[in-house]
């Protein structure tokens, strides 16, 4: 299968920091291949946001060999993680730059090309659902 993936992602803490989780959705071909929903423990929003997206990549690396993607499309409503992870913003507080480097160091590990980009809050809808899914279980 050779094809482009649009992922979402996105994060929330109630609280900040607080009870925290995070929801990544996969699209090929417009169908639904991937779906996650998960709490992380006690994170700030920015956190959680940066953790959607490191899940999403830790996916994709581990699924990449078998999907063959010739282009990833990265979907997220934090222009902070958008803007930190393309190098465009500076990295102020530490534990974000770590994540950031998490971030670098997998993306090397593509074989494809990709595109990290803002979306507005309502064009993510799907995965904010799935972070509200996962704060609501708990």
């Amino acid at each position: 299968m050779s094809s482009e993936l649009i992922i979402h992602t996105d994060g929330g803490s109630r609280g900040n920091p607080g009870p925290a989780g995070i929801g990544v959705v996969v699209f090929c071909d417009n169908q639904v291949i991937y779906k996650q929903s998960n709490t992380i423990g006690s994170a700030t929003n920015n956190q959680a946001e940066y953790q959607a997206f490191l899940s999403s990549l830790d996916w994709l690396l581990s699924h990449q060999s078998k999907l063959n993607p010739t282009r990833v499309i990265w979907k997220l409503d934090s222009l902070l993680v958008v803007e930190q992870i393309n190098q465009n913003w500076k990295i102020k507080l530490p534990h974000l730059k770590i994540m950031a480097q998490e971030a670098w160091q997998g993306l090397k590990k593509l074989t494809c090309e990709y595109q990290i980009g803002y979306v507005p809050r309502e064009e993510n809808a799907y995965a904010d659902s799935l972070v509200n899914q996962a704060l609501d279980a708990k």
